[in-house]
């Protein structure tokens, strides 16, 4: 299908991979696994649907309180995806980068990062930002911290900063959230994105993330260009 509105940004908060499995009586790893398929697959769905910028929320701050078992599991599979499982999304024009902290993150997770964002930075068709050990209130504070180190250097001027400038702080300067996806029937944020999602359109759908194919995809893309974006004022679609 073909869009009149395509959003310029998407992002999803990729849930449910552990119900997933449950379901269907598999342990959570067999979840998250099936989860990184889906994202190869909707990282390549989204270039080929001329969508400018794919965010992800891969794996939260808040995350690391879960077994010790489970982010072992997802620190090595995070290591995999990044030099194996991601030849084809390279191969489409699509690059990579990262949102978030490196603290408590393994070594051999940054040295993975470093490598595919250094492999991947003249591709131009869509950018891959992927939210690894991430915080919405994280980031802003991070981004707060810098502007409070170059106003004291004298390097910024405070009048000159607004909203939109503001977000070149933040951990990548992407273009504001246009769409944002949560799977598995959880309806909140989770401290995802916060800046970037001021006027987002929210879609919410039950589906487990292992099972967001394309076709689910589309069904997002299609209510988001039937909704009536106003930011703040008064508009009546044609």
């Amino acid at each position: 299908m073909n869009y009149v509105e395509v959003p310029r940004h998407v992002a999803i908060i990729m849930d449910g991979n552990g119900r997933w499995a449950k379901k269907k009586g598999l342990r959570r790893r067999e979840g998250h696994l099936e989860g990184s398929k889906t994202l190869e697959k909707l990282a390549l769905y989204a270039a080929d649907k001329n969508i400018k910028c794919l965010s992800v929320y891969a794996f939260s701050t808040d995350n690391f309180k879960r077994s010790a078992d489970e982010v072992n599991f997802l620190m090595d599979l995070f290591v995999k995806i990044f030099k194996t499982k991601l030849n084809k999304v390279i191969e489409a024009g699509v690059k990579i980068v990262f949102s978030g902290s490196e603290d408590n993150l393994p070594e051999e997770v940054i040295e993975a990062m470093k490598i595919i964002c250094d492999k991947t930075k003249n591709n131009d068709k869509t950018i891959l930002n992927v939210c690894l050990n991430y915080g919405g209130q994280e980031e802003i504070v991070e981004a707060a911290k810098k502007v409070a180190e170059l106003y004291k250097n004298g390097k910024l001027n405070l009048e000159e900063l607004d909203k939109v400038n503001f977000g070149r702080y933040l951990y990548q300067d992407l273009p504001p959230i246009d769409l944002l996806i949560r799977t598995s029937g959880e309806m909140r944020v989770s401290n995802f994105m916060l800046y970037q999602m001021s006027y987002a359109e929210f879609y919410f759908t039950n589906v487990c993330f292992p099972d967001f194919d394309e076709r689910e995809f589309d069904k997002a893309l299609d209510d988001y260009a039937n909704r009536d974006r106003k930011f703040g004022k008064v508009k009546e679609r044609e």
